[in-house]
């Protein structure tokens, strides 16, 4: 048995055949409006920052890439929801929600591995060697083996 693809069909026409995608689009496009909307509002250098993730029963969730922007958001939370009810799209908007969501693709920095100078891995090893916890006995040499070249 042989395939044989389908014949393309123009997007256009897809979307106007389709009901669940027809649904998708529009709810693509009042995001789209709603965000709009919300960068108006925002600080030209918040606005890279955050973006509309729903809106729903009177909530409107904002997804933040940063913990520093999810702050500083939080803070104008009151001046921005009173704006954003402004507008006819907003009518019955009564809570800003924040969720803290980082960018895909962006790493993340790596934290620098600590190191313990010889003079201090020799008194974490004495101190360890007097301790009667095997838990807190195993991490004080786990301490003590991260020496380096550490100037004492």
């Amino acid at each position: 048995m042989a395939f044989r693809p389908l014949n393309a069909v123009a997007p256009a026409a897809l979307l106007r055949q389709a009901k669940p995608l027809k649904a998708l689009f529009r709810e693509a496009e009042r995001l789209g409006r709603l965000q709009q909307l919300l960068e108006e509002q925002l600080q030209p250098v918040a606005r890279p920052h955050c973006r509309v993730a729903s809106w729903r029963e009177g909530t409107l969730l904002l997804v933040v890439n940063d913990a520093h922007w999810a702050t500083r958001l939080r803070y104008q939370q009151r001046r921005l929801l009173r704006l954003l009810q402004q507008a006819p799209e907003f009518v019955g908007l009564t809570r800003l929600q924040f969720k803290m969501q980082p960018s895909p693709g962006v790493a993340t920095r790596a934290r620098p591995v600590r190191q313990v100078s010889q003079v201090g891995a020799d008194s974490l090893r004495e101190v360890a060697a007097g301790i009667r916890d095997p838990k807190l006995k195993a991490a004080l040499e786990r301490l003590a083996s991260r020496t380096g070249q550490v100037a004492d």
